[in-house]
């Protein structure tokens, strides 16, 4: 199975654990040994941080280099550091001889300055920090030992500019190093073969590795005793809050997803209220809390310290979580494969059954549940379309190449046309974005700021120091409000709101943020302080993006289940009686096993007596 004699050590090293090495991570490692790239599809927790970095890891033990060899690159930075750890893990353990560093926008400016003069043998970056590294010279120079790149969770990024980011970085990578070798690590996707295609570039055949481990995926409905009262729309759940209370065990480590940061906010003051003897024990987790508490978090969770954590997006992706026995999606997931993402947080370990408890905030979520039971049976599952020539990210791309070592627009263009985003760019299309970078376009050239580049010797450079230093500051494609940095009057950060959110507050005002009621003491330099209070609000912030839409995978089944619910009903309005009983007549919520779910272990209609 191992007979390529360069993976002995890895091998020696799964043994040391009393591991036997699965077959789909034997076969990545092989097919980067033989200088191949492609794309592993494997279930969460089933061992793919080694599946890509194993391969590599054994071609630097043969072959000891200086430099760069590997470039890890994350959706998240809050997963670096536990990619680091598990990279770390068998380094240490064994006493190789290779270096691990994270670069992200948490690493110290120290640090970073010294990476740019040393860089460590294997790189964990997030897109933004990689097109960062770009913007500075010598570029090539930095990157010119580098063998591979793995993207993980590559289902999170390709359809977004995040994503096109991504490809662009890569396209200039390999325009300077040929035989760069590059592998995807993805959940479960409607269309990998264009998913790996746009992983590896064009001109590339991408070998796609497939699991043929089984995880099954138990998803259990938590609904009203009564529905007389239940919303048709809208809500946060909270009408549900007791049933969900009276249901938990307060023993087993709980993940509790809502799909907003206010939401998660709402529902860990709710539980802290009434719970206030399990504070101790339940924590709030998004994206908008400081680093250092997130970590403070995550170790309590793994440690079994915290057993219920609220949580967001932000524990979607990557944080290895083996202790969490349960997850909770509040309202609707609206996308089949983010509820396997987040179901997939339990039994976080190969061939683990996953367990997820579906709370519906309204009654249209009544039909959801049916709709995401109906749609894992037949085992559809989203795509996720790359973007087609996004002029913004190109152009951004481009006066971060200048910034650096410049670029050659011709051989430049070569390099953009193998990635899938830009493959049909016209010279038209190219013409007008160079115009536009270098004088401003027709509408801008009368302002010098929009003077970005200037052509000399045939290279486009960025020859202004400060406007460089400038469009450092502004790399990336995620858009947000302006965030209003909070801390407490003695300078402990507690994490970023929006600047929407501040503006409606006076000094004096309380709100509750980050578990905490605060109240406005001075507003000064972007940065609002505040003071611990036990006075009592309600208020908590709000943050923008927060409308998901219902994928059209998902809505699909939706729309049949409400003709069924139509058909139940004949010419009588539905109610939301009728709607709960047309579900248990036309037997929705049934499910038959398969490679992603188990039998259901209970149908709707959990009542707040039944224990999770």
């Amino acid at each position: 199975m191992t007979a390529d004699p360069r993976l002995a050590p890895i091998v020696n090293y799964f043994t040391t654990r009393g591991w036997q090495p699965l077959p789909f991570q034997v076969e990545t490692w092989a097919a980067y040994l033989a200088g191949r790239s492609g794309l592993v599809q494997v279930p969460t927790g089933s061992g793919k941080t080694y599946a890509a970095v194993m391969g590599p890891m054994a071609e630097m033990l043969a072959s000891p280099a200086e430099g760069l060899q590997l470039l890890y690159v994350t959706p998240l930075r809050a997963l670096s550091r536990d990619i680091e750890q598990a990279i770390k893990a068998p380094i240490e353990a064994m006493g190789w001889g290779i270096t691990v560093e994270s670069r992200t926008g948490d690493t110290s400016s120290a640090r970073k300055a010294k990476q740019l003069k040393t860089m460590p043998n294997i790189l964990i970056t997030t897109p933004e920090s990689l097109a960062v590294m770009l913007s500075y010279k010598d570029g090539a120079k930095r990157f010119g030992s580098l063998q591979g790149v793995i993207l993980d969770e590559w289902h999170e990024l390709i359809s977004s500019k995040r994503g096109t980011q991504a490809e662009l970085c890569l396209g200039y990578l390999r325009s300077h190093r040929p035989r760069l070798r590059t592998w995807a690590i993805s959940a479960t996707l409607g269309n990998l073969e264009e998913a790996a295609q746009t992983a590896v570039g064009l001109g590339t055949e991408p070998v796609i590795i497939r699991s043929d481990l089984k995880r099954d995926t138990v998803i259990t409905s938590i609904c009203p005793e009564s529905v007389d009262t239940f919303p048709w729309a809208g809500h946060l759940g909270l009408r549900m809050f007791e049933t969900l209370v009276a249901a938990l065990d307060r023993e087993k480590s709980t993940l509790i997803f809502t799909n907003t940061r206010n939401q998660a906010e709402r529902w860990y003051q709710a539980l802290n209220f009434a719970l206030p003897e399990e504070a101790e024990r339940i924590a709030l987790h998004h994206g908008s809390i400081d680093v250092k508490e997130r970590e403070a978090i995550e170790a309590g969770v793994k440690s079994g310290e915290i057993k219920w954590v609220v949580c967001t997006s932000s524990l979607d992706l990557g944080v290895d979580f083996q202790p969490v026995e349960r997850v909770v999606q509040i309202g609707s997931a609206k996308n089949l494969a983010r509820l396997l993402q987040r179901a997939g947080r339990s039994a976080h370990v190969p061939e683990g059954t996953s367990e997820v408890f579906f709370l519906p905030t309204n009654a249209l979520e009544l039909l959801e549940i049916s709709a995401f039971r109906r749609g894992l049976e037949t085992g559809d599952m989203e795509t996720r379309r790359p973007q087609h020539k996004p002029y913004d990210v190109l152009v951004q791309h481009l006066v971060t190449l200048a910034c650096g070592d410049g670029f050659e627009p011709h051989k430049t263009l070569e390099h953009l046309r193998q990635t899938v985003a830009y493959a049909d760019l016209t010279d038209e299309e190219y013409q007008w974005i160079l115009n536009f970078i270098e004088k401003g376009g027709q509408c801008l050239g009368a302002y010098p700021r929009y003077k970005k580049v200037v052509l000399e010797d045939g290279v486009y450079q960025v020859s202004d120091a400060k406007l460089a230093r400038i469009h450092r500051m502004g790399i990336g494609t995620i858009t947000s409000n302006t965030p209003i940095k909070i801390v407490y009057t003695n300078r402990k950060a507690i994490g970023t709101v929006e600047e929407s959110f501040v503006s409606r507050l006076k000094k004096g005002d309380v709100f509750f943020f980050a578990g905490r009621q605060l109240e406005y003491f001075q507003l000064k330099d972007m940065v609002l302080y505040v003071k611990g209070t036990r006075k009592k609000s309600t208020v908590t912030p709000t943050w923008g993006g927060g409308q998901l839409a219902i994928s059209d995978t998902l809505s699909h089944h939706l729309r049949h289940a409400v003709e069924r619910v139509r058909l139940y009903c004949g010419e009588a309005a539905p109610t939301l009686l009728s709607i709960s009983s047309s579900m248990a007549s036309l037997n929705l919520e049934e499910s038959t096993p398969d490679e992603t779910r188990s039998p259901q272990s209970s149908a709707v209609g959990i009542t707040s007596g039944t224990p999770l």
